[in-house]
């Protein structure tokens, strides 16, 4: 018998969902930074045995109070979830304060799929408090298994891929069983170079900020060695942040190009040359012919 399904993880920004994800697929699916909002779209990683296949669907934290269109498509991307999922797991940090009448919890009620409350960050607290956040939360919803885990630490994510697979439905192989996501290189590269802003820049500036690459090949360099030679284009919203991205005198981005670069080698496997460029959109985040362009539609 073969089991498959698609495993949707929903939460708030900053629950530890993409760590989650990256956890149990064992690869950098997900870019992974301390600020909120960093997952922007729904990305796909693809976890395969010989007798199951789990796809798991990593989603952007739901935001309660959209502020731009961009946020709102972000958001159409969680509802998706809701429909077509086999099991939906709801993470949730220790850290995180809930009312009872919370939208998310009117959200869960209507959930159909198998619904697994995933309490993340209990290397944080101490046992009495994973108890009581577990009594709140199963006294509102009645979930089919409740498991407090460290995603970081991948403390009890071995528990929980043992629970997924005794609820996985017998089912084909929707994928390639040496496929790990939907997404082709050029995202994962884009999501790398969005890694490193907002790792380096400060307050609004990362989350005015889009990127696409626009060259991507593959040649082989004089002595016989594999390089990728990279040109991407970093889209800000005002003129005033183009000049912080560059820096004084290039500066920022030159710091930027070389933290992204190293990364796009381990990613990547082989040596390369990265371009960046800066580009400034005014109120991209409100442009739908541009979100579209940036792959929030569709």
């Amino acid at each position: 018998m073969h089991k498959s399904g698609f495993i949707n993880i929903i939460g708030r920004p900053n629950a530890g969902k993409s760590t989650l994800m990256n956890a149990l697929v064992g690869e950098r699916m997900s870019i992974i930074t301390s600020k909120p909002q960093t997952t922007r779209h729904r990305i796909i990683g693809i976890l395969s045995g010989e007798d199951h296949q789990m796809v798991f669907s990593d989603t952007p934290g739901i935001i309660e109070d959209p502020a731009y269109k961009m946020q709102e498509m972000m958001n159409s991307f969680i509802r998706t979830t809701f429909e077509d999922a086999d099991i939906m797991l709801f993470v949730t940090g220790v850290d995180e304060k809930f009312k009872a009448d919370d939208p998310i919890i009117a959200q869960l009620k209507k959930v159909e799929a198998p619904l697994f409350l995933v309490l993340n960050k209990t290397d944080l607290v101490k046992p009495e408090q994973v108890l009581h956040l577990i009594q709140f939360w199963n006294q509102l919803i009645p979930f089919r298994e409740t498991i407090p885990i460290s995603a970081l630490e991948r403390k009890n994510t071995d528990v929980l891929f043992q629970l997924l697979l005794d609820n996985l439905p017998e089912g084909p192989v929707y994928y390639p069983k040496d496929q790990l996501t939907d997404r082709p290189e050029r995202f994962f590269v884009s999501e790398i170079i969005r890694e490193k802003i907002l790792l380096l820049y400060e307050q609004e500036i990362p989350y005015s900020c889009e990127v696409i690459i626009t060259a991507f090949k593959e040649e082989k360099t004089n002595s016989g060695a594999d390089i990728t030679r990279i040109s991407a284009e970093i889209y800000v919203a005002r003129k005033t942040q183009k000049s912080i991205i560059i820096g004084k005198g290039g500066s920022a981005i030159k710091k930027l190009g070389t933290l992204a670069r190293k990364d796009l080698e381990t990613f990547l496997e082989q040596k390369v040359f990265l371009e960046l460029f800066v580009k400034v959109k005014d109120n991209w985040r409100d442009d739908e012919r541009m979100l579209k362009h940036f792959g929030y539609q569709g």
